[in-house]
């Protein structure tokens, strides 16, 4: 990328992982869009984050093709570019059991949001980074793809894919394209899904953790501001070569040599 301060959106930015990925990109000095639905998420989560540098709350919707477009166009009218997009928009909770059971009206709409989410922001961000030959796409998948645990991890394996698939068609423009699989990530929404599967087993929530951090060799839960790091990592000019890779940051819980 160029000398000037980059551009960079971040969608699902009103929690969960966003605000380390954000802090970071900010604090290099970029000008960070966080976008979700929601208006009032959004601006508590700028306010959050205003130490960090400039961040700037935008709303849209991941399953609105025209809600995205417009979005898109007013960043770029704004601000003259868009040099990075880090699609993190996802349904928060996980959707499995019993295939004769399951919601799959449900596991689609979580499908949709996710994936069809990522590549509409993609498919409105691609024209302008087109014209300036360059940027950036860093994908937020998870690592419940690499597992049978639960049905919704297909969403995960999709963005693997997505990733590949797009890196290949983008790569002769200037575009990089990459997906980064977090581990167990401290977050709020993490630590209620800690109570509820305590209430449901009747033990404390601090024992739930125990349990997840033992196979974890790093014995802790990583942070979002590692996450964050990982993906400016991705999103600074240097590791352009690195392209259509999917990279886990799970400090070492994933044990397969491959995935």
């Amino acid at each position: 990328m160029t000398g000037i301060a980059p551009v960079a959106i971040v969608t699902g930015g009103s929690g969960g992982l966003a605000p380390g990925i954000v802090r970071a990109l900010a604090e290099t000095g970029a000008t960070v869009v966080i976008t979700a639905r929601r208006e009032d998420r959004l601006a508590e989560a700028a306010r959050q984050l205003a130490d960090a540098g400039t961040v700037i709350p935008m709303t849209s919707d991941a399953t609105d093709s025209d809600a995205i477009s417009r979005f898109v166009t007013d960043v770029r009218d704004r601000f003259g570019r868009i040099d990075i997009l880090v699609n993190a928009a996802a349904s928060s909770t996980p959707i499995g059991g019993a295939v004769e059971t399951v919601n799959v009206d449900a596991l689609m709409r979580d499908v949709d949001t996710k994936v069809g989410g990522y590549l509409r922001y993609i498919s409105a961000v691609v024209p302008v980074m087109k014209v300036q030959g360059d940027g950036r796409i860093i994908n937020i998948g998870g690592l419940t793809g690499r597992s049978s645990d639960t049905l919704s991890g297909l969403r995960n394996v999709a963005v693997s894919h997505l990733t590949k698939v797009l890196s290949d068609q983008l790569a002769p423009f200037g575009l990089s394209v990459n997906a980064v699989h977090p581990g167990i990530v401290a977050t709020p929404h993490l630590a209620e899904l800690f109570g509820e599967m305590a209430e449901a087993r009747g033990v404390a929530p601090q024992e739930i953790e125990a349990e997840f951090t033992a196979e974890i060799p790093a014995r802790r839960m990583l942070t979002p501001d590692e996450v964050g790091r990982a993906v400016l990592f991705l999103a600074q000019a240097k590791p352009h070569w690195i392209n259509g890779e999917s990279i886990t940051v799970d400090g070492g819980y994933s044990r397969g040599v491959f995935l």
